[in-house]
């Protein structure tokens, strides 16, 4: 080296920690792209995305090029920063401790820090172009990394280690965490139905059924007059039907189909059979995501919940499950409960049936939903007693008054505004 410069030996040794630089930038934008859109952008042809895949595929031989790259350019660069320092301020003990920090400061700024910042905020702008590089370098080097590699192999045998390739995974809180942060992306609207999407695991048939007390039903031992009539009135399009007691349902029946047979004033019991289907029965508990799917396996569109003895419980359909992923997209029967109404002290006025998940989700309580279904049925678990009108209770910090009962049963409640203490 005595025959070049000082000026070249510089020149030389930014060009070194550029290169060096290089292979940095690029390990940290490979490491740091994100590998779901990474395989949507190989997917859909992006051919720097397909060839940086490809790169990723075998992580060793990746690393094994780029920290191969990395450590001859260092020690050419240390080779080069202690000729300059040489050249400078002699051999001295004073030299080399100025050539080591020296090396140690450009090595720091321009081939690590620096470039690994810069790949790790925009990994795919500098990812994609530099595997065309890298990719080439991989197969020229490949013999020297196949023996660097030989030697790993064998240290981790006697450690008795085996790295396993892992793909990468998102739990369910991992994606409901993804979706929250993605907000800005799509619709509010499209956030809540994924959201509640998450949910449907979490939530069983309980929660969303048409309790006993509100089921539309039909007893076949009334006269057909009177069938008919309900028929004709009839809310819903699908009706369960029984004998002497809502416990012992035969079956469901499609009101449209019934009507049609019985516009005939001599029809009878047995030409109505003829259009009851046989009930489906859901035990009580199982998850809605499950019920779902069970539907749609037998294409069914209500079931009777029971309990463990076979009682009724209440009724699901299939738009009680779609309205928790969806929200509500019909209005309901007059004979089911959970209307509300907002006073003008500020106050609601909420029947006592309410389901507990309806109230939450439409009036932003956070009443518990591990217990009881309804209001009704929180407010008694909560008092453990029948209590008279007038009364006045807190759950879940939620101010409430007691403003109508009947036969056992709390008919009506004013819910307060939470107050918040400064």
């Amino acid at each position: 080296m005595d025959d070049i410069t000082i000026g070249t030996l510089i020149g030389a040794l930014f060009v070194v920690l550029l290169i060096s630089g290089f292979f940095s930038i690029s390990e940290t934008s490979m490491m740091a792209l994100n590998r779901y859109r990474l395989r949507h952008m190989a997917r859909t042809g992006h051919p720097g995305a397909k060839l940086t895949s490809k790169l990723l595929e075998k992580p060793d031989r990746l690393l094994g090029v780029v920290l191969l790259g990395n450590n001859l350019l260092n020690a050419l660069a240390a080779l080069l920063v202690g000729e300059i320092t040489q050249r400078l301020l002699g051999e001295s003990e004073t030299a080399l401790a100025i050539a080591t920090g020296a090396v140690t400061f450009f090595i720091l700024v321009f081939s690590e820090i620096t470039p690994k910042v810069i790949g790790a905020a925009h990994p795919e702008r500098i990812a994609y172009p530099s595997s065309y590089v890298i990719a080439p370098l991989l197969r020229l080097s490949y013999p020297l990394i196949w023996f660097v590699n030989l030697f790993v192999r064998s240290l981790l045998a006697i450690l008795r280690l085996k790295p396993q390739p892992q793909e990468q995974r998102l739990s369910l809180e991992e994606l409901r965490s993804l979706v929250l942060e993605s907000s800005n992306y799509f619709p509010k609207k499209h956030q809540s139905m994924l959201l509640n999407l998450f949910e449907l695991e979490n939530i069983s048939v309980d929660d969303v059924m048409t309790p006993r007390n509100q089921i539309e039903a039909i007893d076949l031992n009334m006269p057909p007059e009177e069938i008919r009539h309900q028929l004709s009135t009839a809310y819903h399009r699908r009706l369960p039907v029984y004998r002497d007691q809502l416990d012992n349902i035969v079956g469901v029946i499609q009101v449209r189909k019934a009507l049609a047979l019985l516009q005939d004033e001599n029809a009878g019991m047995e030409e109505l059979r003829e259009v009851i289907r046989e009930p489906y029965f859901i035990p009580a508990g199982t998850p809605l995501f499950s019920q779902l799917q069970q539907f749609q396996e037998n294409q069914g569109r209500i079931g009777v919940v029971v309990d463990e003895y076979g009682e009724l419980m209440g009724l699901v359909t299939v738009e009680d499950i779609l309205e928790e992923i969806i929200g509500e997209f019909a209005t309901h029967s007059p004979v089911q409960t959970g209307a509300y109404h907002r006073m003008e002290d500020g106050s609601i006025l909420v029947e006592g049936g309410s389901l507990l998940r309806d109230l939450n989700r439409k009036l932003g309580l956070q009443l518990p939903l591990d217990g009881p279904k309804t209001l009704n049925g929180l407010i008694l678990e909560h008092l453990q007693d029948i209590p008279e009108p007038g009364t006045s209770l807190k759950i879940a910090g939620h101010p409430m008054e007691i403003v109508q009962t009947q036969d056992r049963v709390v008919k009506a409640v004013r819910i307060f505004p939470q107050i918040t203490l400064p």
